[in-house]
């Protein structure tokens, strides 16, 4: 698991909004076709184009706290 956040939403608005974080669960499969898996504004995850995200890299105490928001 680790934190993505939204840059981009064309054809998915209603389940991606702009400039939010997310939750990107690991999945090789999907990283080899340039996708991530992404839990979205419906609760469940679903594949979305990687270019549409950025990784976060943020400190393990930030992690844990977001983390525990979702």
């Amino acid at each position: 698991m680790h934190f993505v956040l939204c840059i981009k939403n064309t054809r998915c608005k209603a389940s991606l909004e702009l400039r939010k974080i997310y939750i990107a669960l690991f999945d090789e499969q999907a990283e080899k076709r340039k996708m991530l898996r992404v839990i979205d504004e419906s609760g469940e995850d679903y594949l979305h184009p990687a270019d549409f995200f950025v990784q976060l890299e943020l400190p393990k105490r930030t992690e844990h706290s977001l983390a525990a928001t979702f």
